[in-house]
């Protein structure tokens, strides 16, 4: 069997999926490197879709919370967060054709959404990736990861 010659990119961090969780990982890590004047610590982010966002397709309530850990001023800066919660209704479905609204004392806190936002998650993901670029994360959309490969030793190689 012939080896295969690839290419290949060092990184001190990869991270796996362009999502909220991968881009808000990488900005806080890239936070955390500058801070610390670690401004060569290298980090990378690969996703299967052809761009950041591309199979990111909910509307969702957001709870802003790390929006604010991460980007304190992400208002000033642009970030889609554009309709707040105005109203909260919950309500009993108690046949095909007939519901009750329950009393908003009833209501868990957790399910009261004052404060939150209603977003579109793939406008949030895409504002994310640049902010990402902005703080030096290299980004490789349409990259699926498949496999981890190792080196002899157990450390990861790719």
């Amino acid at each position: 069997m012939d080896d295969i010659t690839r290419e290949s990119m060092e990184f001190d961090i990869v991270i796996v999926g362009a999502g909220p969780a991968g881009l808000s990982a990488a900005i806080k890590i890239r936070q955390l490197a500058i801070e610390n004047n670690l401004n060569d610590l290298s980090v990378c982010v690969v996703e299967k879709g052809s761009e950041v966002g591309a199979h990111i397709l909910s509307g969702a309530v957001l709870e802003p919370r790390a929006m604010n850990e991460l980007f304190p001023d992400w208002k000033e800066q642009g970030a889609p967060l554009n309709v707040p919660v105005t109203e909260d209704k919950t309500f009993f479905l108690l046949s095909d054709e007939k519901s009750q609204e329950a009393p908003h004392w009833m209501v868990p806190k957790t399910m009261h959404n004052e404060g939150n936002y209603v977003i579109s998650l793939g406008n949030v993901v895409r504002w994310l990736g640049t902010k990402a670029e902005e703080l030096e994360v290299s980004i490789f959309p349409g990259f699926a990861a498949s496999e981890i490969l190792y080196h002899a030793d157990g450390t990861v190689k790719g």
